[in-house]
């Protein structure tokens, strides 16, 4: 089952079609109109603007139900803990249909909850395929999210990204920047390390 990686643009974070999910929806809704008979689920990563932007028009064009971690939920509906404010925007305010929690399975995607760069940020694990999706946890090129947000936590996200260092990727679909399709897990060793280097 191939990945669809829909770039985001400027600030605005990617977004990946994978079977009928739709991961985040910060994008705009044109870039998803071709899938939108496809589409039956939108997972967002965690609650942050940039990550949800357009969630209700798209939600409402795929007839599409929306999910989320439940520590990040009420975030939705609240300017400061979803960053809006820092956009200059507001949030969302949609309520999701589905509250995910750790281990829970969407399609062939598990949830794996990775707290750090807001309390509910999620990662989505094809185990079979060596797939993940890592939200704003961990990028490419051995980057990983903010801290100094709301509800940022450094111990968790340093915790987050070694449970991820334990895992078999192979590719790795992140929240911003360029996609990989071989050595993922080489990408979350070099986080761990600048996590070392630069905090310890």
């Amino acid at each position: 089952m191939p990945v669809q990686w829909l770039p985001g643009d400027n600030f605005i974070a990617n977004s990946y079609v994978y079977g009928d999910i739709l991961i985040d929806a910060g994008i705009h809704p044109m870039a998803v109109e071709r899938y939108r008979d496809r589409v039956k689920v939108i997972v967002l990563t965690h609650c942050h603007f940039d990550h949800t932007a357009h969630i209700c028009e798209i939600a409402t064009m795929c007839n599409a139900k929306v999910a989320i971690h439940s520590l990040d939920a009420q975030a939705l509906r609240d300017d400061l803990k979803s960053a809006a404010i820092f956009f200059g925007e507001r949030a969302p305010a949609t309520i999701a249909d589905i509250l995910l929690f750790d281990d829970d399975s969407i399609g062939v995607l598990k949830v794996l909850h990775t707290p750090g760069h807001t309390p509910g940020s999620i990662c989505l694990h094809d185990t079979e395929n060596r797939i993940l999706f890592s939200g704003d946890t961990v990028f490419t090129e051995g980057s990983f999210g903010r801290y100094d947000l709301p509800g940022g936590n450094f111990p968790a996200l340093k915790s987050s990204i070694k449970r991820l260092s334990n895992l078999n990727i192979e590719a790795l679909y992140p929240g911003h920047g360029m996609p990989v399709q071989k050595g993922g897990k080489g990408h979350i060793a070099a986080a761990q390390e600048l996590l070392k280097d630069l905090y310890e």
